[in-house]
């Protein structure tokens, strides 16, 4: 299932424009989340990627944005600091209010969850707040360019390198950090709260996290992010977090998908709408569960497999079976069948392969054609049998099935 991208852009808190990126489940979402990135960081930094990728997973929706001077976005970085982050923070919910809905769940990495701790209660719909490796003090972040701070405060400004680029800081962004207390506000959290941070961060210590958590109140969780560098370098480190994230914020935002549960196994297929769309159904074959959609061309979210797809799937996957359990008994060297299947309406006067087909004799107008293209591994087959590979497949029960008068009887459930 794939995701759904919006490359967007909103005013930020100085005018300029913001580049922004929505990412969207293929279904309603779950819920909204806004997404706050580390100091001189972008929205496409790998770490926030892949929180947002695995959130999106979990039906979520991601918002996450360049701060004003950083990334994409307008506006000079030199003339920004804390304040104007978090000002940054509440227009994205703005935006996300206006444009789909407000956002119930704030993450902020490093410096950017010190800014979702400040400014989380001005935002009423807010019901879950996460930071990862996020420092308590924002004059914290001083200390990544420790040894210009005395350049800044006698000439007003310095050019410091950080990651490799180098940004100005003004003495006024110092003196706003030292104005905010960010413990303050998390006393006052009104929402649940989890701080992820590694015990080996070494950007920001892991005291940061105690101080944060100690200041909350419940309801309020701690992950330990174990072996994880401050930027969640490591991918199963971000997909770690997005999980302990997905999973706890569940717990508490208020689902807005308008999703029914999938109904019981009642039969040996049960499908049943969701009431998301007008196409997307719930499938339920057993113990498992899937859903069914059509394209968005169509109306449908492409959220699955369309109905045409499943019964090329059931096709595809039964001509396979076949060959292996023919391949098993005859004692063949058959390393793998792969098997392509595409389906279309053609006329009956244009089908060249009608006329091998009995049932189809005398037949006009248009009829269903599915195209199966099989790919046979096995160094050591010969091209007998290949052949009698290629004959076996069109006793795949599914294809019998397909090529054979059917009979179904619909009734009215009690």
């Amino acid at each position: 299932m794939a995701a759904r991208i919006e490359r967007i852009t909103f005013p930020g808190s100085s005018g300029d424009e913001l580049a922004a990126r929505l990412d969207l489940p293929p279904g309603p979402p779950r819920a909204l989340a806004l997404f706050a990135h580390c100091f001189t960081c972008g929205k496409d930094i790998k770490a926030a990627s892949r929180i947002a990728t695995a959130l999106t997973e979990a039906g979520y929706g991601v918002l996450r944005f360049d701060f004003t001077g950083l990334g994409k976005s307008d506006g000079e970085f030199a003339n920004t600091n804390f304040t104007s982050n978090t000002e940054d923070v509440l227009a994205a919910a703005d935006w996300l209010r206006t444009a789909h809905a407000a956002p119930q769940l704030l993450i902020g990495h490093s410096l950017g969850g010190a800014a979702v701790l400040a400014i989380a209660g001005a935002i009423p719909e807010v019901r879950a707040v996460a930071t990862i490796g996020a420092p308590a003090d924002p004059e914290h972040v001083t200390g990544v360019f420790s040894t210009a701070l005395d350049e800044i405060q006698t000439e007003g400004e310095a050019a410091v390198q950080l990651a490799g680029r180098t940004f100005t800081i003004r003495k006024q962004f110092l003196d706003d950090l030292r104005n905010h207390v960010v413990t303050d506000r998390v006393a006052a959290l009104p929402a649940a709260l989890m701080v992820l941070h590694s015990p080996v961060d070494n950007t920001v210590g892991i005291q940061n996290a105690s101080d944060i958590y100690l200041a909350a109140k419940h309801p309020k969780s701690f992950v330990s992010l174990d072996g994880a560098d401050h930027l969640l370098s490591d991918p199963t480190d971000a997909a770690f977090a997005a999980s302990m994230i997905a999973a706890f914020a569940t717990r508490y935002v208020v689902d807005e998908s308008a999703a029914l549960e999938p109904p019981r196994a009642t039969a040996p297929v049960v499908v049943a709408e969701t009431t998301q769309g007008p196409f997307l159904n719930h499938v339920v074959v057993g113990s498992h569960r899937l859903l069914a959609d059509e394209p968005e061309s169509i109306g449908g979210f492409d959220a699955g497999p369309a109905p045409y797809d499943f019964l090329g799937a059931a096709l595809g996957a039964c001509t396979s079976m076949t060959l292996r359990m023919y391949a098993e008994r005859k004692n063949l060297p058959l390393d793998r069948v792969t098997v392509e299947v595409s389906h279309g309406k053609v006329h009956a006067d244009d089908c060249a392969e009608c006329a091998e087909h009995e049932h189809l004799a005398g037949r006009a107008g248009m009829i269903d054609r599915f195209e199966r293209v099989l790919t046979i591994d096995g160094d050591q087959l010969t091209d007998e049998d290949r052949s009698k590979l290629l004959a076996i497949a069109d006793r795949c029960p599914v294809h019998r099935t397909l090529e054979s008068a059917s009979v179904i009887v619909t009734t009215l459930a009690d």
